[in-house]
């Protein structure tokens, strides 16, 4: 059983016991969410639409961290115009631990 999540206007998706990486949450460590479901595959077929308008997906807050940093390199060819930037997304790391139909 899996379902499709939506999450920081991305969508992902997500098996119980899964180790997702989301778009930063306002919520402490340990702490309980839900996301909002758009799509479930069960065991009876694929559920979405109207179908899943009760159906909920908890996830524990595990992490919250940065990626790994990226280098912004912008340079402006014969002119000597250079500017360097590193960038770190935050993330929260959530672990799926029940999706309910």
């Amino acid at each position: 059983m899996y379902a499709i999540i939506e999450n920081g206007n991305k969508q992902y998706k997500v098996s119980e016991g899964d180790v997702v990486r989301v778009e930063k949450l306002n919520a402490e460590v340990g702490a309980t969410v839900e996301f909002k479901v758009v799509m479930v595959s069960a065991d009876d077929g694929i559920k979405a639409g109207a179908d899943v308008a009760n159906a909920k997906v908890t996830a524990k807050v595990e992490a919250q961290d940065k990626f790994k940093k990226i280098i912004v390199f912008k340079y402006k060819p014969k002119k000597n115009e250079r500017k360097k930037q590193g960038h770190r997304q935050p993330f929260t790391a959530v672990k799926i631990e029940k999706i309910s139909l």
